[in-house]
């Protein structure tokens, strides 16, 4: 082989090629400059080459950019040996390079026909111009449709929360809210509602809405709304007033109910009228008292000087001192007819209510019977009043009478004081104006009284008692006496455990603030439990559902004992039982109270009454560590009486 390269190698035998041309100038410079121009363009074109392959790296085949190159690069030699030749005979080095060539320009050759076809599919310029055209056509459709679809989320957003303004405004609307169709199919029952009928919301859908109204015409009220009577759950009714619009939702028509609760406004409706019929009675009692008065100067006048003049006839001068007595106890009944009427004198003064308690105690002690036990508390501090004296130690004395009389067999009197607060929310007291009140009140644990007889208890002549066993202006010259002094007489009474006066008369110190109160609504303390509240009187249990639930509770409502446990039953959430001691249906607050701590042993208990937690102890109707809110309450007791029964809580073993 090595002898072979020699033998090739060899060119002492060979001639320059360019005796071929006979040393001729211009041929010879001819080939020299168009080989040499054929070379260096060959030798650039692997270096552009080079440059583009390596630039761009995503060429496909990039390899066949390589392997054109070598092949290039050898063709630019061949010229070059070509230039060499004419002087020099190296025949074998031009053809061992021009065997190189040719197996690379093979090599390229045979390499580039099967790519042929993957080469054609790669896009020419103008197939690429119309894909990029194409490309900014869908751009173009893409921002387009990007903008579509940012108005269409822009769109629902604003959907979403205008829905969420509007169920927001629903579910809190203090007002009930119903949605019902043509069919009178209930669709929408707002939180409102839920609490004003006593039925949640699932239990009313798609049925009909006269489910909510007792009367036959119920459907008429739901088409054009006015002052109805609504029906609750539990079957008790209220005054409420409807206001119905209509409205055409996907092309059908719908009905959209306001219901306002009116028992409120009734309550206050009727206080109202009650505190004028009283007026009313007043100015005319007032009247007669004081033409009779006038009349009684003449006759018990008249009647002294006849007793005078008769003093020679006893006989006759008895019946003149009967007439002047019978006048005097006309004078007696004017008296009050003036106290009832506001118009008698009064004399107002600073009165220590608790000193004027324990004088009345000793005075009460030699007056009424021995079975009459008679008690005297007071509340922190002390207790000035803004009044009459006598007047008010007659008020007392009256009521402690009354008392007694309501105790054939004995009992207990109790005589208390202290500082209470009236405060803006006035449901039970809408007359009185809001402040800080001197309270006395007397408890007695006698007969009570019917609701009925209670609502006229303070109208004159207006009396239980056996005719001539009593006029009928006791009651009647308290009420007088506490209205002229710019107070307010209240009572609570129950038939079989009692009545309770309570006296409300201006504090002394009449500049009184906020300061001046042992605690005031801001210091209220607040919760987040779930409260049963079970009060049969419709206007108390709206008011304190309303009270509750400002201090931040939710609550369950129930009329009597029996619905009450049916609520322990089907909510488990329940943490506390607020009930009223004295209910109808045979089951008392007690009963209750026992009845569901077997259902939920540890179960707190807030119980309420008009009387003092002394008295149902003594009659035997609580147990000494119950814990009872007397009626009337202010809003700040009740809250603390809550959290106070729950932090009481028994947890069961």
């Amino acid at each position: 082989m090595w002898a072979f390269f020699e033998r090739l190698l060899d060119s002492s035998m060979l001639s320059p090629h360019g005796i071929c041309l006979l040393w001729e100038p211009e041929l010879i410079w001819l080939h020299v400059v168009s080989d040499a121009c054929i070379a260096a363009a060959y030798f650039s074109i692997p270096f552009a080459l080079a440059i583009l392959v390596t630039k761009r790296r995503d060429l496909k085949f990039g390899w066949v950019f390589w392997a054109f190159a070598i092949f290039i690069m050898a063709c630019g030699l061949t010229h070059v040996l070509s230039i060499y030749t004419l002087w020099v005979p190296v025949y074998g080095i031009e053809g061992m390079v021009k065997a190189a060539t040719a197996v690379a320009s093979v090599f390229t050759a045979a390499a580039l026909w099967p790519l042929l076809p993957k080469i054609l599919t790669i896009p020419s310029p103008f197939e690429l111009q119309q894909v990029q055209a194409a490309l900014e056509e869908e751009e173009i459709k893409s921002r387009d449709a990007a903008l579509l679809l940012q108005q269409v989320r822009d769109a629902q957003r604003a959907m979403r929360e205008s829905v969420a303004r509007l169920t927001a405004i629903v579910e809190t609307a203090v007002d009930g809210v119903i949605l019902f169709d043509a069919q009178d199919r209930i669709l929408l029952f707002n939180p409102a509602c839920e609490r004003l009928f006593g039925y949640r919301a699932d239990e009313v859908m798609n049925r009909n809405v006269g489910m909510l109204m007792p009367e036959a015409d119920a459907a008429r009220h739901f088409a054009i709304g006015g002052e109805a009577i609504g029906l609750r759950k539990d079957g008790t009714t209220f005054a409420m007033d409807l206001s119905v619009g209509q409205a055409r939702q996907d092309g059908e028509l719908i009905f959209v109910g306001i219901v306002h609760d009116l028992t409120a406004r009734k309550l206050t409706e009727q206080q109202l009228q009650q505190a004028q019929k009283m007026e009313m009675v007043g100015q005319l009692s007032g009247g007669i008292a004081h033409d009779f008065n006038n009349l009684l100067t003449v006759i018990i006048g008249n009647a002294e000087h006849l007793s005078e003049q008769l003093k020679a006839r006893p006989d006759l001068k008895r019946f003149a001192e009967d007439i002047c007595q019978s006048g005097e106890q006309g004078a007696e009944l004017t008296q009050r007819l003036l106290a009832f009427s506001r118009r008698q004198l009064l004399r107002p003064q600073t009165i220590d209510c608790r000193s004027l308690l324990d004088s009345m105690f000793k005075l009460l002690k030699r007056t009424l019977r021995e079975d009459i036990e008679i008690r005297t508390s007071s509340g922190p501090g002390t207790v000035l009043a803004f009044a009459d004296r006598a007047q008010l130690e007659s008020a007392v004395l009256n009521l402690a009478l009354n008392a007694q009389d309501a105790m054939p067999s004995g009992g207990h009197l109790t005589l208390a004081t202290e500082l209470v607060t009236i405060d803006d929310d006035r449901a039970l007291h809408p007359e009185v104006a809001p402040g800080s009140y001197a309270l006395i009140s007397v408890t007695d644990d006698g007969e009570g009284m019917t609701p009925e007889i209670t609502a006229r208890a303070f109208e004159p002549f207006f009396t239980t008692k056996e005719v001539g066993k009593g006029s009928g202006l006791g009651l009647s010259m308290v009420y007088g006496f506490a209205k002229q002094s710019g107070g307010h007489v209240s009572i609570y009474s129950e038939a079989g455990l009692g009545t309770t006066v309570r006296i409300y008369l201006p504090r002394a110190n009449t500049g009184w603030s906020q300061a001046d109160l042992p605690d005031g609504e801001d210091k209220a303390p607040r919760g987040y439990e779930t409260i049963l509240i079970v009060e049969d009187d419709p206007f108390v249990r709206s008011s304190v559902i309303r009270r509750v639930e400002a201090l931040g509770y939710r609550v369950v409502a129930a009329v009597n004992g029996k619905d009450a446990l049916q609520q322990l039953q089907g909510d488990p959430g329940i943490d506390l039982l607020f009930t009223d001691i004295v209910m109808p249906g045979g089951m008392s607050g007690w009963d209750l109270a026992d009845q569901a701590r077997r259902l939920r042993p540890g179960l707190p208990v807030l119980f309420t009454s008009g009387y003092a937690l002394e008295t149902l102890v003594a009659q035997g109707h609580a147990r000494p560590q119950s814990i009872v809110l007397t009626k009337p309450y202010r809003k700040v007791e009740l809250a603390q009486r809550l959290r106070d029964a729950l932090a009481a809580a028994v947890v069961p073993s």
